[in-house]
């Protein structure tokens, strides 16, 4: 591909405009919730230790399962976006998300409170693919990979919440006060979504369905797959989103106050800094893909270098401690983790029909998530067997970067000789248009 791939228009794009930017906020609004609730278990990891006897196994056990039903629930709900629409699948999200964030602020045990975190997972699942499917909606196609960057970056914001408020919360009202009154945003965006949302502008109605059951559900997916675009997206966002997602959702806590014998105000600093730098690397990257889509790929891999590079630098430093200034380096260069992890949409959006997208974007963001599940049992079981030792368990990262770089080599390839392909057709119909 060239390094700055032309922009075509078809018919029927969506216009955008003022009006596309309100609806598609309020869609952002409810992923805002959604991921504070995900990550306000990140800054309280040593006081659900502490309130449910546990030990690193068993607490990572509450962000493995939240993340297994939120992996499980990726095709599923890109499915029913493609069927049912944004808004249906918004509503039942945030109900689902709300009661479990408060489930789990009332949880007097450990059962219950797994139970609670897998339903706020089964919530946070329907959030993301939904937004992504409103942007296509409700904005030009062009417009795609930076609409999907601003999205994970007003995330990344909820994280930033979880990070500076949540964890001031948690220590001056209690471990009950914090997460039910945080359960309040959910009814709030909730109110927001039944009034004002719509799937898509007058005249830019899709299609009508006209297939289902298991066949046509079978063949969504397989032709979503089919496509190396897809696969690409996946593993894309399978080798690159993990090992940030990891240190924010339940580890980074930890490994700073344990290992490395920051307190825990230095540490919250450190994760701050992580989402900060999440924000503004996501509107860098979102601005460059927008304007040279052959950057996906080295910024992927770039990405993917230096966050193996500052890792192995961190847990490898010869002495009892990293310095400030490394441990800095690494939760800057985290940062990047997010928005290269949306590279993988950019591959998927252009090798599916407007019919698939949810389906393919649900296959994309399984990968990360899979990898972070993995990596997160995997850090509590050797913490367990080594005596709490950072250093080995922290090198399981490494295996499943390998991996997903192999793949991305593999497939890339074939992604651009069916990406040049589509474009040269999509030229064709812009201007063929039939009389």
């Amino acid at each position: 591909m060239s390094a700055a791939s032309p922009s075509v228009s078809l018919p029927g794009d969506p216009p955008g405009g003022r009006r596309a930017a309100a609806v598609w906020g309020i869609g952002v609004a409810v992923y805002f919730v959604a991921v504070i609730f995900r990550t306000s278990l990140g800054v309280a990891g040593l006081d659900a230790a502490d309130r449910f006897g546990v030990n690193a196994s068993a607490l990572s056990t509450f962000s493995i399962l939240q993340l297994l039903v939120y992996a499980g629930m990726q095709i599923p709900v890109g499915l029913m976006v493609d069927r049912m629409g944004t808004k249906k699948v918004l509503t039942i999200g945030v109900v689902l998300f709300t009661v479990g964030q408060l489930g789990f602020a009332l949880s007097p045990s450990y059962g219950m409170a797994l139970a609670s975190r897998a339903l706020l997972g089964c919530g946070d699942a329907m959030t993301f693919i939904s937004v992504l499917r409103l942007g296509s909606r409700w904005f030009p196609a062009r417009r795609g990979p930076l609409i999907g960057q601003v999205a994970a970056l007003f995330g990344m914001a909820g994280n930033l919440v979880s990070t500076l408020v949540i964890a001031r919360m948690l220590h001056g009202m209690g471990w009950t006060a914090t997460f039910a009154g945080s359960a309040v945003a959910g009814v709030l965006v909730l109110v927001l979504l039944s009034l004002f949302l719509s799937d898509h502008p007058e005249g830019h109605e899709p299609p009508p369905t006209r297939h289902a059951g298991p066949a046509f559900v079978r063949k969504q997916i397989a032709d979503s797959w089919r496509e190396p675009g897809t696969r690409l997206g996946m593993w894309v966002h399978f080798t690159t989103q993990f090992p940030g997602m990891v240190f924010l959702l339940l580890w980074g806590m930890p490994f700073l106050v344990e290992a490395q014998g920051r307190s825990q105000e230095a540490a919250g600093g450190l994760l701050t800094l992580v989402v900060l730098s999440n924000m503004v690397v996501g509107l860098v990257y979102g601005q460059i893909i927008a304007r040279h889509h052959a950057a996906r790929v080295p910024l992927a891999l770039g990405t993917v270098g230096a966050t193996a590079t500052l890792w192995a630098s961190a847990i490898a430093y010869p002495g009892d401690h990293a310095p400030m200034w490394l441990l800095i380096t690494l939760c800057v260069v985290l940062g990047a983790c997010g928005p290269a992890s949306m590279i993988g949409f950019d591959f998927a959006r252009p090798a599916n029909p407007p019919g698939r997208q949810g389906t393919a974007s649900g296959i994309v963001n399984m990968g990360g998530f899979i990898a972070s599940m993995a990596t997160l049992l995997a850090v509590g079981v050797l913490l367990d067997a080594t005596g709490g030792n950072y250093r080995i368990a922290f090198s399981s990262v490494f295996v499943l970067e390998a991996l997903g770089v192999a793949q991305i080599l593999r497939l890339r390839g074939r992604t651009a000789r069916r990406e040049r392909e589509r474009l040269v057709a999509s030229r064709v119909e812009a201007v063929h248009v039939p009389a």
